[in-house]
């Protein structure tokens, strides 16, 4: 067992030579330093690599292209009708009106709300404003909701059914042709 031989005063008093265990202490040294080795590799493999571009005069030798937003669809729902608003950016290229009239279907025991009228018209206006029709474009159109956060969820699903009933011709990646929803939609919530 290995020890520490602290010496002795030599004199009237016996010796002072006491062992110290070290085993403990080694064992300590060592788990402190294998964790100071897996923090440091830990610490190298989270970190995000990050260029630092400066902002300042642009390259003289390349050309700048102003990219113009793409349209977006917002479909506002209010009390009594559907506002479809076309916006690139922060400028509104195109508002229509439709009026709030429910369709109810019975399932059963269950009753569900459609909103035909909208669904036509959401789609006349992908038609006419939508920017991602070629089969061989991977991106979707992009549609906002913007609803009332005490809106039924009936009648959220329906305007969902609406939004989604324009239909575009995708090529997927093995070749086949598929006939998928045109919108990719997302929630604003007043």
């Amino acid at each position: 067992m290995g020890g520490v031989d602290v010496g002795g005063d030599g004199g009237k008093k016996r010796a002072t030579n006491s062992e110290v265990n070290m085993i403990p202490f080694i064992d300590l040294l060592m788990c402190t330093i294998s964790f100071l080795l897996l923090t440091a590799v830990w610490v190298t493999n989270s970190r995000i690599n990050a260029d630092a571009q400066v902002p300042g005069p642009p390259d003289p030798n390349q050309e700048l292209t102003p990219q113009t937003p793409e349209k977006v669809l917002n479909l506002h729902i209010a009390e009594n009708d559907f506002g479809l608003v076309w916006k690139q950016g922060a400028t509104v290229v195109s508002e229509v009106r439709v009026p709030k009239v429910p369709v109810e279907i019975k399932d059963g025991a269950r009753v569900l709300v459609r909103y035909p009228e909208l669904a036509k018209k959401i789609d006349e206006e992908w038609k006419q404003q939508g920017g991602h029709r070629d089969p061989s474009d991977k991106k979707l159109d992009q549609a906002i909701l913007h609803t009332d956060n005490r809106l039924p969820f009936k009648e959220v699903i329906a305007v969902l059914d609406a939004l989604y009933s324009p239909k575009r011709e995708m090529k997927m990646p093995d070749g086949q042709v598929k006939s998928i929803p045109a919108f990719n939609m997302t929630f604003s919530v007043r």
